[in-house]
């Protein structure tokens, strides 16, 4: 694989642009702690398996061939990226959601769902764990010290929602 270092440099950079799956884990670590940010960072990555058997069977290839299955798929996505932000609009911030009893890590991890395609998806799987991860443990200290300022969360609940909503629309209005 001559391109290696290219492909490797890609997947970190769409890794780490800004997106769902990246606020989730925050989210995670912020509420449940690093160990629980690491385990929705792992769930993510495994995730990468199903889109990985998608691209190696040529399956998602025959989706994008179709305008209205990609369509659908589109603005299921969006609607999907809406509802998340409107929970996270309603949601009492980190306060209440300390109030509730935690996710088994098991639940974490399930979130999320040719040869040298799943070679390089096992390279993207890696990368997202270390990538995710990081963000995992940063974002469980950011939770420590959030819980000593639960006024704080309330703040960063209305951004969350408001940039899941933004997300959400602007996956649907994109061509």
């Amino acid at each position: 694989m001559p391109n290696f270092l290219l492909f490797l440099a890609a997947s970190v950079a769409i890794t780490l642009a800004p997106g769902a799956d990246n606020l989730q884990v925050l989210a995670r670590g912020i509420s449940q702690g690093r160990l629980a940010g690491v385990v929705a960072a792992c769930g993510f990555a495994f995730g990468v398996i199903f889109h990985t058997t998608l691209a190696a069977l040529d399956i998602a290839a025959l989706l994008c061939s179709s305008p209205l299955a990609f369509q659908a798929v589109k603005l299921e996505g969006a609607a999907y990226l809406v509802w998340i932000g409107i929970k996270a609009l309603r949601s009492h911030g980190l306060a209440t959601a300390h109030e509730r009893t935690s996710q088994p890590l098991s639940t974490v991890f399930g979130q999320s769902v040719m040869l040298q395609m799943f070679e390089l998806g096992g390279v993207f799987m890696l990368q997202t764990v270390v990538v995710f991860s990081a963000f995992g443990i940063g974002a469980g200290m950011i939770g420590a010290w959030l819980k000593r300022r639960p006024r704080v969360g309330v703040w960063l609940d209305r951004l969350a929602g408001a940039t899941f909503i933004a997300l959400g629309i602007r996956v649907a209005l994109r061509d």
